[in-house]
């Protein structure tokens, strides 16, 4: 699916702030040599990754994604009852059902806002972003607030070498207003959404929905994150591309229009990839692989707080955002960056 947005005569929804929450424990990849059968040298090589960040025995995804959407508003200087929307991405839930949004609502305050959960994986965010845009866009809300959240910690098999190494917990988002005055915004530029579920058990925790529920018993590694790592790599190649591309066409734009690009942070291989054939300057591409790992739905906003408080996202910018994840699941997002 692709929308190019802006039309005449509604509000532009404009990236206003961003912000995020990292829990302070580190597994880095000696820890983990002491757990599994690898090396540093081999995970390093392999994914790009050093370190990743661990949530506390007492922390679930909500409680992430609480502190986040705290940090956000704080940046904005937003009340929390002016929210309208809470979306919170997220495919390693507190629970089935409450959602994490409910849960993260209530907790932050943001009580007249409706909320809910969307399930994309690792494309979580960038679904969550146009959701907040047609939200806003199409007059229903004024300010919506999009935090990517996941404890993956808990769903990743620690002997299982393969996962076990490349995924990390943590929690960041963004926040979209309403901005009637076009003249002042460019506003989001355009997305590129899109989902392959006959490749869907390439990458899926078996138990606990309806097809293998967990009272009914099982083996215990399929309580864990299962993956088919040759196929998600030649997936994640080429969506990773050609889903930007696609955009920029549709757009008539080129990759040379872009100012900052910022992939989901899944394997610096994968990345290095898109890289080269999009043909874009590494200068202006923006990563932080190697100390958190694949964050899954709080990757790309993770990567777009650490870009605005290192000083490379700078107000005026326009960002290009491109991921993929389980279902098989791709997403891509123009915008331009103006923070309130």
């Amino acid at each position: 699916m692709i929308g190019v947005l802006g039309s005449a005569g509604r509000a532009h929804a404009r990236l206003a702030a961003l912000g995020s929450y990292v829990p302070p424990g580190v597994l880095t990849n000696a820890d983990l040599e002491r757990q599994v059968d690898t090396t540093d040298e081999w995970i390093v090589s392999r994914t790009g990754i050093r370190e990743r960040h661990i949530a506390g025995p007492d922390q679930a995804t909500s409680d992430l994604a609480i502190l986040a959407a705290k940090n956000i508003l704080s940046t904005a200087g937003v009340d929390p009852n002016e929210i309208d929307v809470l979306i919170v991405p997220t495919c390693t839930p507190d629970y089935l059902f409450p959602s994490v949004s409910a849960i993260t609502a209530s907790a932050i305050g943001a009580h007249r806002a409706a909320a809910f959960d969307i399930q994309a994986a690792c494309s979580g965010f960038i679904y969550g972003l146009a959701q907040a845009v047609a939200l806003v866009e199409s007059g229903l809300a004024q300010k919506v607030l999009v935090v990517g959240a996941e404890v993956f910690s808990r769903v990743t098999n620690p002997q299982d070498r393969g996962t076990c190494i490349l995924f990390g917990d943590a929690a960041a988002g963004a926040l979209i207003v309403a901005d009637e005055d076009h003249a002042a915004s460019s506003g989001f530029v355009g997305f590129e959404l899109g989902a392959d579920g006959s490749m869907g058990d390439q990458l899926l925790i078996p138990v606990g929905g309806t097809r293998h529920p967990a009272a009914a018993g099982f083996h215990p590694d399929d309580a864990y994150l299962q993956m088919n790592g040759r196929e998600v790599f030649k997936f994640a190649t080429r969506v990773m591309e050609d889903s930007v591309l696609r955009l920029l066409d549709r757009l008539a734009m080129t990759i040379d229009e872009v100012d900052l690009l910022i992939p989901h942070q899944a394997n610096q291989r994968i990345i290095d990839h898109a890289i080269g054939r999009l043909g874009i300057d590494p200068a202006r591409v923006f990563g932080n692989l190697e100390r958190y790992g694949n964050t899954s739905a709080a990757s790309i906003p993770l990567a777009l707080a650490e870009a605005r408080d290192a000083g490379v996202l700078r107000p005026g910018m326009l960002v290009m955002m491109v991921g993929f994840g389980a279902g098989l699941t791709w997403a891509a997002c123009l915008v331009r960056y103006e923070p309130t």
